[in-house]
């Protein structure tokens, strides 16, 4: 049996659309923990990397954070994070969250930083408040770069909030860690499946936000 018949017999069982264990339930779980982690990480990572990127000050602590934050095991701190805390959603977050926020951090920090110097100093220069040259002039040309780092961090998240089915959660991680318990390949293959789909939806989705956020004058000159 090759893969595409296991997707075919995944997708075409009736019994996997409906119920509990149906594929939009599941699904609906994952996008609701990787919604709640990126909406976390970008409340941190955004706000930091815009004000460290605005005053240039900082870069090297950003550059450690992320290296530190990268190197952690997401896996590894999910049951470090269960074992402390117990059953919830909460020793999820937390692995997610210190998995997106460095790209996000970084990102962020350094698309300010590559803001043309010379508008900004026209802009100071003509008297506005530092928060309005942060706002006004530097975050729509660095709006793109931005996007970049939020997508990355959304696809990390969309492929690892798999590991919340290892603490008896739910998200479509379900069918893969139920089905290799039951030796039930088709399962795995049609969850796998299902996770790269929607890291690809997420690929699109910010595709069509940065059409739709990023003026034309900046994507002509990016």
């Amino acid at each position: 049996m090759n893969v595409l018949h296991f997707v075919n017999a995944f997708f075409g069982d009736g019994s996997h659309w409906h119920g509990y264990d149906g594929i939009p339930a599941r699904l609906a779980e994952h996008l609701r923990y990787s919604l709640i982690a990126l909406a976390l990480a970008a409340a941190i990572g955004l706000p930091v990397g815009l004000l460290t990127g605005h005053y240039g000050r900082g870069g090297n602590t950003l550059a450690l954070i992320a290296t530190a934050g990268r190197a952690l095991p997401s896996f590894g701190l999910l049951v470090l994070m269960f074992i402390l805390l117990g059953f919830g959603l909460v020793p999820v977050m937390i692995p997610l969250v210190v998995l997106a926020v460095p790209p996000i951090l970084v990102t962020t920090y350094e698309a300010v930083r590559s803001v043309d110097p010379a508008p900004v100093d026209a802009a100071r220069g003509m008297g506005m408040a530092e928060s309005r040259v942060l706002f006004r002039v530097e975050l729509p040309v660095a709006l793109p770069l931005i996007l970049s780092g939020l997508r990355s961090a959304a696809i990390q998240i969309v492929s690892t909030a798999t590991i919340a089915a290892y603490v008896s959660l739910g998200g479509l991680g379900r069918y893969i860690v139920d089905g290799l318990y039951q030796r039930d390949y088709e399962k795995v293959v049609g969850g796998a499946t299902l996770v790269a789909v929607l890291a690809l939806a997420t690929l699109a989705l910010f595709w069509a936000v940065a059409r739709w956020a990023v003026s034309p004058g900046v994507r002509r000159s990016g």
